[in-house]
């Protein structure tokens, strides 16, 4: 019988510290072991899952294809592997207590009393296995959000712990910090040895330290932390800052981290395939494109994860880094003056939801029109270019979203099927949807198919009574779902590049191979041609 084997990823010290690439680097080098390899997220706060938390605090929230509202770790997974995961690939408090809650009221534990060990601890490893099992895995990489020591996270390590006690094969690696302090610029190791302590007092013993560094970490350092964390030398392993970070598979491979795997987990047959003659180019390239993204939660980087490595990967694509400044939209509404946006190569702007700068992104939409600066708008920045071209060329002056206004003329407006909702977790039109492409357009130049599928989240839509209006005034409107009843993606003729779509292209984007959209956006910023 095949038994899938399970490698535990925690954090130590503080948040933040990268553990979502380390767990994406070490499920990648696997998958490059030609092992069949998954992630897992636990989060451990009692939200149900991300789509209600404020991407400012939490970051994006990540959509997978069955509709799930994710960390945004799940989007890292996904463009390591280059496969899509599902909603059980993130599991959360929330979902956890909610599950117990209701079995409980079913009767399903009748005569018990219902306790954190063993009825949580069951549910978190039930969740676990099921999901190695039925994906017929030969490793899940399951990380652990949080730090060791937050009560949240107890019974998740729990449960790790009892995974191994029970004879699963398991691997624990935990990801700590040393710092330098910038008086004496020594390498300090007391939070590794502190934390490695802590999760020992709940009983698990980390297999690799994995220690994110500003700079690599030498022998002395790593003899040191192996004393005390009880490791072999060989399993501390530096993780210290990269160029990019899909450089940090090779950091950890040039550590013979594939040698501890081995040791573990049988013989592997290891081949960088096209990983390295991808990630090799980042040396090579010495051009730069400057990218606006414009948007509402700019001061987070985080906000917009997705958008950055899409971005990222067209660019590298066409041998091109990317500079993304992030315009905060309100203070372009502020001070209405656009000119800075004539220093970039082009405009783009992400998702977003409320009133809350909306007017200096419909301003910086149509500044992209009217001085032929590359535009590629995402959901929000889809519904508020309408609203710009609406105001501006069909001169409707007071044309808006029905999400940010009570317009005279709503050319946005909320999904006939939101009306009757009074909830606002997990209902908005979520997913993987089929897109038809109509021919002789640029977009279907562009895809070169008929049908995509593509992911959403939103509550409002093109208003299509004005749609003869717009297409006389020169939109069009390339592509629709639903049999129809949505507008998918317009574009602009006589233009460089103005293309703005309903749905979220940034999902859809893996390392080595760009989503179409962001790939003609950044050969337009580049001033390559995009005549697909």
């Amino acid at each position: 019988m095949h038994k899938p084997k399970f490698i535990f990823v925690t954090g130590g010290v503080m948040s933040g510290l990268g553990k979502g690439v380390i767990t994406s680097s070490i499920a990648k080098l696997l998958q490059l072991c030609n092992l069949k390899v998954s992630c897992m997220k636990i989060d451990p706060y009692l939200n149900v899952d991300a789509g209600t938390m404020n991407p400012l605090i939490h970051g994006e929230v990540f959509v997978t294809n069955d509709g799930g509202e994710c960390d945004m770790d799940i989007g890292n997974y996904e463009r390591f592997l280059g496969i899509d995961l599902s909603k059980e690939n993130n599991i959360t408090t929330g979902q956890i207590y909610a599950s117990v809650i209701e079995k409980e009221r079913k009767g399903e534990y009748l005569g018990e009393c219902v306790q954190i060990i063993p009825h949580i601890t069951n549910e978190i490893k039930n969740r676990i296995i099921n999901l190695a099992n039925k994906e017929a895995l030969d490793v899940l990489v399951v990380e652990c959000g949080g730090t060791v020591g937050d009560m949240e996270s107890l019974p998740f390590l729990e449960a790790m712990r009892q995974i191994k006690f029970e004879g699963h094969d398991t691997l624990f690696i935990h990801v700590t910090l040393a710092p330098i302090l910038d008086v004496v610029g020594e390498v300090k190791t007391k939070p590794t040895q502190h934390s490695v302590q802590e999760l020992r007092r709940i009983g698990i013993q980390p297999d690799i330290i994995a220690v994110r560094s500003k700079i690599a970490l030498d022998d002395n350092v790593k003899r040191k932390i192996a004393l005390f964390a009880n490791v072999d030398n060989s399993a501390v392993i530096s993780s210290h800052d990269a160029p990019s970070i899909y450089k940090v598979p090779e950091i950890l491979y040039e550590q013979n981290i594939i040698n501890i795997f081995a040791k573990r987990f049988n013989n592997l047959q290891f081949n960088w395939g096209y990983w390295k003659d991808i990630t090799d180019r980042f040396d090579k390239i010495d051009k730069e494109l400057k990218i606006a993204m414009v948007g509402k939660y700019v001061k987070l980087s985080d906000s917009y994860v997705s958008i950055n490595h899409a971005l990222e990967h067209a660019a590298l694509d066409i041998d091109y880094k990317v500079k993304i400044d992030r315009i905060d939209a309100e203070k372009l509404e502020r001070d209405k003056d656009l000119s800075l946006l004539n220093n970039y190569d082009g405009i783009l702007v992400p998702g977003g939801f409320g009133k809350r700068g909306s007017e200096g992104i419909i301003s910086a939409a149509d500044y992209a029109r009217e001085h032929d600066i590359p535009y590629l708008g995402i959901c929000f920045g889809f519904q508020l270019a309408i609203v710009a071209f609406a105001r501006n060329v069909c001169n409707l002056e007071h044309a808006n979203s029905t999400e940010l206004d009570n317009p005279k003329d709503p050319v946005v407006d909320l999904l006939p099927d939101q009306k009757a909702i009074n909830k606002l977790g997990g209902t908005m039109r979520l997913g993987a949807h089929e897109i038809s492409i109509i021919k002789d357009t640029f977009a279907h130049k562009l895809y070169n198919t008929d049908i995509i599928i593509r992911r959403h989240r939103h509550r409002y839509e093109f208003n299509q009574e004005y749609k003869r209006l717009f297409e006389k005034n020169g939109m069009i409107f390339s592509a629709f779902s639903d049999n129809g009843r949505r507008a998918e993606i317009l574009e602009l003729k006589n233009h460089p590049y103005y293309f703005a779509v309903q749905y979220h292209a940034e999902f859809s984007s893996k390392f080595g191979k760009p989503e179409e959209a962001f790939l003609a956006f950044v050969k337009a910023a580049a001033g390559l041609s995009t005549n697909c």
